[in-house]
């Protein structure tokens, strides 16, 4: 199955680089204009071609798609032109930080929405469960960068507890662990929430549902404590369904962390993202949209696998 995908991938993968292109070449934004910045109102139009020459925004786009292509293939992803530096530069120094936030954050709404969907599953129809499914459905309607700018207005400015955003303290001029674990409260816990209804409704659901079936009543009527019947049988059949969550919420992810790191000026991928589609950066753009779907077809891949291993009954040849 893994060969299977990683096939599938390339086909994918090709098409959504041209699309980038074809995005860009479409887009009202002048690369030129946002390399040059200010001094491009003064410059003359030789100057400006010339530079249009340099960045290759004067190409076919399928010959900047093609030149991008098989210079990234070997390990060449161009030069980004809005942070004047290789965009494999780029991209290395700010991965370690979306990783860092993305894993927060996940973590976060799968252990919280798990514990609490099983608690409000327990007793289905208590204020518990009245309670947290209200708050569930709320936040699902929730735009992420909303969450971000209520949590800084109550944590960093109403009660000043917490850091409205950043890596470190402004003060300061080298990174270290309590800083940044300092700064990643708010983004992490920001993000999390954000994703956290999806996990808790499917757990209540899955676990309310394997309350109900007989497996469960003989473990009960065995006599077993209230808290293995909970763990050892309804937590394990209700947590199938939401193993597929897994993958299907990695592109809303990937939207929440663009938007949670760009209100929280958090020094990540996605907050690179926005600069390179706003510049029109073709080599940064492509690289990061690559990363992206290849986030997006890895969860997909890590959703079917867990739910094989989870159940013996699914198999990895369909």
């Amino acid at each position: 199955m893994v060969g299977r995908r990683a096939l599938f991938a390339v086909p994918v993968l090709l098409t959504v680089t041209f699309g980038v292109f074809a995005v860009a070449a479409a887009s009202p934004f002048d690369p030129v204009k946002a390399y040059t910045g200010t001094a491009g109102l003064t410059a003359s139009q030789e100057n400006l071609d010339q530079i249009r020459a340099n960045l290759g925004v004067d190409e076919p786009l399928v010959t900047r798609w093609w030149n991008w292509l098989t210079s990234a293939l070997q390990g060449d992803l161009g030069d980004s032109s809005v942070m004047r530096r290789p965009v494999a530069d780029v991209v290395a120094e700010r991965m370690g930080w979306s990783l860092l936030l993305a894993a927060a954050a996940f973590a976060l709404a799968i252990v919280l929405g798990t514990a609490l969907g099983v608690l409000a599953a327990r007793r289905r129809g208590g204020l518990l469960d009245r309670a947290v499914s209200s708050l569930a459905y709320t936040l699902e309607a929730a735009p992420a960068f909303w969450l971000g700018l209520l949590a800084i207005w109550f944590f960093a400015l109403e009660l000043g507890v917490l850091p409205a955003g950043g890596l470190t303290d402004t003060a300061s001029d080298t990174v270290t662990f309590g800083q940044v674990a300092t700064h990643l409260v708010l983004p992490a816990a920001v993000l999390g929430i954000s994703q956290l209804p999806w996990f808790f409704l499917y757990v209540r659901q899955g676990v309310g549902d394997a309350l109900d079936e007989d497996p469960v009543r003989g473990a009960r009527a065995r006599g077993l404590s209230e808290g293995t019947v909970l763990v050892g049988h309804a937590l394990r059949s209700g947590m199938l369904p939401m193993l597929t969550l897994i993958g299907s919420r990695v592109p809303e992810l990937i939207t929440g962390a663009l938007l949670v790191e760009t209100v929280f000026s958090w020094p990540g991928i996605a907050a690179a993202t926005v600069q390179a589609a706003t510049s029109v950066d073709f080599p940064l753009l492509a690289a990061l949209t690559v990363l992206a779907t290849a986030a997006v077809l890895l969860g997909n891949l890590l959703s079917d696998l867990l739910y094989g291993l989870a159940d013996p009954r699914v198999g990895f040849d369909g």
